[in-house]
């Protein structure tokens, strides 16, 4: 019988990335999110939500980068599988166990202005467009290109439009 193990996550950091690093070097880092999902509920006529919270472990360079880059409050999509952890517990000794998410890939969301108070999916907050430009009227101008670039211009450079530094059309 074949099995199939795929979870795509979209919502914000509950807190700041927490990495550390494994004795071989690598780098683990736990994330924990908060995803919602809204419905309307016919028989009270009102509209609801639910909102659940997922701990996500990423490893090597998606660590380090959710580390520099990610902090409470930042909207995140995750791809990865669930896994389950199991343990005793020292003190009742019962078994525990606690599903999670493997992250096998991430992308930030939003610009790099946000994070903080739970901006949601695609903008808004940081007062800043994501070249790093103020936002506002007159006459726009694409930022100049830097001639280094950070970790956070290669994750992007995977990107079609090219990454932030394009210029946005809102």
């Amino acid at each position: 019988m074949a099995s199939f193990n795929r979870v795509i996550l979209v919502g914000n950091l509950t807190r700041d990335p927490e990495v550390k690093y494994t004795t071989g070097g690598t780098a683990v880092a736990e994330i924990g999110m908060a995803v919602s999902r809204q419905w309307f509920d016919q028989k009270s006529n009102e509209r609801k939500e639910e909102t659940t919270f997922v701990d996500v472990t990423l490893w090597g360079r998606q660590a380090e980068v959710a580390g520099e880059y990610l902090s409470k409050g930042r909207p995140v999509l995750i791809e990865g599988r669930l896994q389950l952890d199991t343990w005793e517990d020292k003190q009742s000794g019962q078994k525990r166990s606690k599903l999670r998410v493997v992250g096998e890939q991430m992308q930030m969301l939003g610009s790099r202005g946000d994070g903080g108070g739970g901006q949601g999916g695609g903008g808004g907050g940081g007062g800043r467009a994501q070249g790093g430009a103020p936002r506002g009227g007159g006459q726009r101008q694409a930022p100049p290109r830097q001639q280094e670039t950070s970790a956070a211009d290669s994750f992007y450079d995977d990107m079609p439009s090219g990454g932030p530094n394009d210029d946005v059309p809102f």
